[in-house]
């Protein structure tokens, strides 16, 4: 390139110096050829040695292809309104299927912690058997051992409160005991108890707890996947209208291809004409040939985006990859729309933080940051519980009908001393009062049940239990680690509302360029059709050029491509514009119900 760049400085001095400057140039011409003729030793590191691309290659005269897509049947037609693509993206699409299914989990999470509050009740039974040696002469056995067997069942109800914090527990007991035990008066016997038992904290838990919070962050969740589920949608909706409009484009872009094809075979039959008539050269043929070749292969291009872009579409609405929906050709019907929604900047950014669901989100997730500081406030408080315990039992079984060795001894020893003292002039001892079973005592299982419900014998017990740790830096740390999430929420939100800002304006930017766009297309596609026809009508004078024809046809092409891009990106504009302000689903009257 530098001698080149001295040649043509050499050349330019000849025009000012005369006839010593053409011996320079000749001179310097002479050189250049000795250094072209010079073998290179090695290759320049900036030489890329690139293989020759299909250097013979000659297309061979055939038709071209059929103007058909991929696995798609042309004679089956599916119309296709914008509002039918929009609910069936919104009942198959998966992104929305997930996004239900997230809001489901969610609701059984919260039914999970509602769950906490559900009394629980537990029993027990079982049957025991007991044989200790006698250790003690009191021991009451026989054999030298002492048996005993029982039937014991238990229950227990227990639970928590959802006020306060507080827990119960019912227990329930009831016991079938046998003795070979003579001090037994009672044989077989069946003790009942009933004890009811209720902590209520006083400090800690009591405003707050675990189970409440559970709960509550449960109930947060749950309007954390709605917003999600919404959030979704308004996505959704918005591909939806984007591939719809990509779709109405490539269809009519495809129109228009196949229409510049066509004038394009127009004017080369119009050539020929002219060229058997004499009024051209055959040269003009051949330009007109390639011009039909050149709009072939734009044709071709355009089918492919027409595939494209109902792929795209069929992906956002079909049920699944088995759908019949595949096999058709889609036939959008809706037209464009070409009014432009009136709103202003600060109407749309109102809107925008009204409706926005990524706002929602971040008020969800700010609410549940104040629960966890609640929450963690409440456990670094000490811990002081009041516990009350009321019981009752019951007692019944069948005498014995067996003699109290105790008894039998004691009147054997009184006999003998009143004898002493009768003999010696003193009275007797008095008779020692009679030691009898109550008659309410005797009985079998539900007597004992009687006893029980009729509270003769009752215990209670209340008290406060105290549990002060010495350093409580867990509960500590927690809580400002959920103080410091919290101010990093504030500023995640702050952020978000910016981001929120920057879309809708340049959202709203995008409605009026476009706008602007399709004014200015329309007049170049009108102004671009009046070219080409006066051009046609001057070269068929004689006034013009074969070349200057096919240029204002590539250029009316490529207007009328212009302006069909501007009219969809117009209505791609305005969708954008409603997921920026968040009213794609008031919009276009959609009604998400999650639940």
């Amino acid at each position: 390139m530098v001698e080149f760049e001295k040649i043509f400085d050499l050349r330019f001095f000849a025009r000012r110096s005369g006839k010593a400057a053409v011996l320079a140039i000749s001179f310097w011409c002479c050189s250049l050829t000795a250094i072209a003729q010079t073998p290179s030793s090695a290759p320049s590191p900036q030489e890329l040695q690139v293989p020759a691309v299909a250097a013979d290659f000659h297309p061979a005269p055939k038709p071209l292809p059929e103007l058909s897509r991929v696995g798609v049947d042309m004679d089956r037609q599916r119309p296709l309104s914008l509002r039918e693509a929009l609910a069936l993206a919104l009942a198959n699409n998966k992104d929305i299927e997930v996004a239900r299914q997230n809001v489901r989990i969610s609701e059984f999470d919260l039914k999970s912690a509602q769950g906490i509050y559900d009394p629980r009740l537990s029993s027990t039974a079982y049957y025991e058997r007991s044989k200790s040696p006698i250790s003690s002469f009191l021991s009451g056995g026989s054999n030298g051992a002492v048996t005993q067997s029982d039937y014991t069942g238990t229950a227990r109800l227990e639970g928590q409160t959802p006020a306060f914090g507080g827990n119960y527990h019912l227990d329930f007991s009831s016991v079938r005991l046998t003795s070979n035990n003579q001090f037994t008066a009672l044989n077989p016997q069946y003790p009942t108890a009933l004890t009811f038992t209720y902590t209520q904290p006083l400090l800690r838990g009591l405003r707050f707890d675990t189970s409440r919070r559970s709960i509550e962050i449960a109930k947060k969740n749950l309007s954390l996947t709605d917003a999600q589920f919404r959030q979704r949608a308004i996505e959704t909706i918005t591909s939806v209208q984007r591939g719809y409009w990509d779709l109405v484009f490539a269809l009519r872009n495809l129109q228009v291809q196949r229409e510049a094809v066509r004038d394009a075979r127009t004017q080369l039959e119009h050539n020929q004409r002219l060229v058997a008539e004499g009024a051209l050269a055959p040269i003009d043929v051949v330009a007109a040939e390639a011009q039909v070749a050149g709009f072939e292969q734009t044709l071709f291009s355009s089918l492919e985006d027409v595939s494209r872009a109902e792929n795209n579409l069929k992906n956002l609405i079909a049920e699944n990859h088995q759908s019949d929906l595949w096999n058709l050709s889609i036939v959008p019907t809706d037209s464009v729309d070409l009014v432009t929604p009136e709103i202003s900047l600060p109407d749309a950014m109102k809107a925008a933080m009204d409706n926005r669901p990524e706002l929602q989100q971040s008020t969800v997730a700010r609410e549940i940051n104040q629960i966890d500081q609640k929450y963690f406030r409440e456990q670094t408080k000490s811990q002081i519980d009041l516990v009350g315990t009321y019981g009752m039992v019951g007692l019944a079984g069948t005498t014995s009908g067996g003699v109290n060795p105790l008894t039998a001894s004691s009147t054997q020893l009184r006999d003998a001393v009143n004898k002493l003292l009768l003999n010696s002039g003193f009275d007797r001892l008095p008779d020692p009062p009679a030691q009898t079973i109550s008659p309410d005592l005797l009985g079998g299982y539900n007597e004992s049940l009687q006893n029980l419900l009729a509270n003769r014998f009752n215990n209670y017990r209340v008290g406060v239990q105290i549990n002060l740790p010495l350093r409580n830096r867990t509960a500590q740390a927690q809580l400002g680690r959920s103080l410091v999430e919290g101010e990093r929420l504030a500023t995640q939100r702050e952020q978000l509302q910016q981001s929120i800002q920057v879309e809708v304006r340049n959202a709203l930017q995008l409605v009026r360029s476009a706008e602007a766009r399709l004014h200015s297309a329309g007049i170049q596609r009108q102004a671009s059709e009046q070219q080409y026809q006066s051009e046609q009508r001057k070269l068929d004078a004689g006034q013009s050029t074969v070349f200057l024809v096919l240029e204002r046809q590539t250029a009316l092409t490529t207007a009328r491509g212009n302006e069909l891009r501007a009219q969809t990106d117009l209505n791609k504009a305005i969708a954008d514009l409603q997921r920026a302000t968040g009213n794609a689903l008031t919009t276009n009257s959609i009604v998400v119900r999650v639940r």
